[in-house]
């Protein structure tokens, strides 16, 4: 077996791993990386996908469905985490929103050459924001998913979900 079949992150995992924490909801900025998981999740009566055209918007879109009794989760790039960052501090934090921000990992690798700065700049984001966060980058970590979700409802704060293997980990 080769390294890219034991690190692999499938879109089956993912995805039953929000719809074991009860997702209905996924605010999502579309992107090539996610494409298998987009697929299943639009196949899937019970998650209910809302576009956005900016992440910034998706923590506004967000509140107000956990605000309306809805259980969303935010699936967008650390590039664009990045740019969301007063909308996290506004919506998500200010209003103690226990949400999972699930967030590709651009330009990390565990082999340490890291060949895009924004790879370097998304965990002091986070740290620096105070949200906790869990590195996923296999089916094996994909517990970790639930632990994220476990720790927003115990806390009433956002928790990222790192998605490590981003590149390869929605592949078929």
């Amino acid at each position: 077996m080769n390294d890219a079949a034991v690190i692999a992150l499938s879109p089956e995992t993912v995805l039953g791993a929000m719809k074991k924490n009860g997702v209905t909801h996924v605010v999502y900025l579309p992107d090539s990386e996610t494409n298998w998981l987009y697929l299943l999740m639009k196949a899937d009566p019970a998650i209910h996908l809302v576009g956005v055209n900016r992440e910034g918007h998706a923590s506004s879109i967000a509140a107000g469905l956990w605000l309306g009794g809805a259980k969303p989760l935010i699936l967008i790039q650390n590039t664009g985490m990045l740019e969301a960052g007063d909308s996290i501090r506004g919506w998500l934090m200010s209003l103690n929103v226990p949400i999972v921000l699930m967030v590709g990992y651009r330009g990390w690798t565990r082999h340490g050459v890291t060949t895009d700065t924004v790879a370097t700049y998304t965990e002091r984001f986070l740290m620096a924001f105070g949200i906790n966060y869990y590195l996923v980058e296999s089916n094996e970590d994909g517990k970790r998913i639930s632990t994220a979700f476990e720790e927003a409802r115990a806390t009433k704060r956002p928790v990222a979900v790192l998605i490590g293997d981003e590149y390869h980990g929605f592949n078929r």
